[in-house]
């Protein structure tokens, strides 16, 4: 048995805490990753997971195992895409993760492209609203939105992205249309709790800030929820411009207070220090950049 392939299955069944998860990563059977995971073991005398009928969990010998087990695959892949790439073409994984939203929209629409003109790319794209982990993930690419968090991380500015308030007509009709930010005290206000100053929406006019604290009885960790809870009538949403854009162009969303302009939030691609750079990944973030920039028709 390939001791490549036996160790790339248990990587995959340590990242994905599942035999079966792990099977679907690889595009093998679960029987098959069990059958090697059980090889390796057999070959090191050791047992580098705790099975239960629920769970699976690294040993302490199993986590010591991952951690010098993940860069020696990380160099083989690379070896791989390093012939294959001096002969023209981009080629082998990218690991990304990205904001839901953000992800299935604006960032997928970038990466169309991309794809298309380097066919030996294997993409593999995890969205989620919550942090990931990028080293004990094994994800080469982190893209996301808003204050930066893990200094840890190296991060590249790809673009702007703007933050509008909005509401829909009818709750704007119903309510009022504010006129002053300091009268959004008197409305229902639906907020993003990934912000680090959760209940504080931030103004700016000629030349002044106005820092208004809100009453947010409603919240999500998701920009997509917050605007389909405005469009719904719940209040008034401070949301990214790529979730609200499509329904501000249809009508069933309204700009609030058009005169004042509020944060605008940073689109980053983060990735570890300690990693190199392939030139496939810095070629996607050389693309992203200037695609996230392009004027939107």
């Amino acid at each position: 048995m390939d001791k490549i392939e036996t160790m790339r299955a248990f990587v995959a069944v340590a990242q994905e805490n599942s035999f079966t998860g792990a099977g679907r990563r690889l595009g093998l059977s679960t029987k098959l990753v069990s059958k090697y995971v059980q090889q390796l073991e057999t070959r090191l005398q050791t047992q580098l997971f705790n099975r239960t009928t629920r769970s699976v969990s690294l040993t302490d010998v199993g986590a010591a195992y991952l951690e010098r087990c993940r860069p020696i695959l990380e160099q083989m892949d690379e070896l791989d895409s390093l012939v294959r790439e001096r002969q023209g073409a981009l080629a082998g994984p990218i690991r990304l993760t990205a904001p839901t939203g953000f992800g299935s929209t604006r960032l997928t629409q970038a990466l169309i492209q991309f794809l298309h003109e380097h066919r030996e790319v294997e993409l593999d794209m995890k969205l989620t609203d919550n942090r990931v982990a990028l080293i004990e993930e094994g994800l080469d690419l982190a893209i996301r939105i808003g204050a930066l968090r893990d200094s840890t991380l190296i991060a590249r500015k790809l673009s702007d992205m703007p933050l509008i308030v909005c509401a829909s007509p009818d709750y704007l009709d119903t309510h009022g249309r504010p006129q002053d930010p300091r009268a959004l005290s008197t409305h229902a206000c639906l907020v993003d709790n990934n912000q680090v100053e959760l209940n504080v929406w931030r103004f700016h006019a000629d030349g002044q800030e106005h820092v208004i604290r809100l009453n947010g009885a409603v919240q999500a960790n998701s920009p997509g929820a917050l605007t389909q809870m405005a469009i719904g009538g719940l209040g008034i949403a401070r949301c990214p411009l790529y979730a609200a854009e499509a329904a501000l162009e249809d009508g069933s969303l309204e700009r609030v207070l058009p005169d004042y302009t509020t944060d605008v939030f940073g689109v980053y691609a983060l990735y570890p220090p300690n990693r190199h750079l392939t030139r496939r990944v810095r070629a996607l973030i050389d693309h992203l950049a200037q695609e996230l920039q392009r004027p939107r028709s």
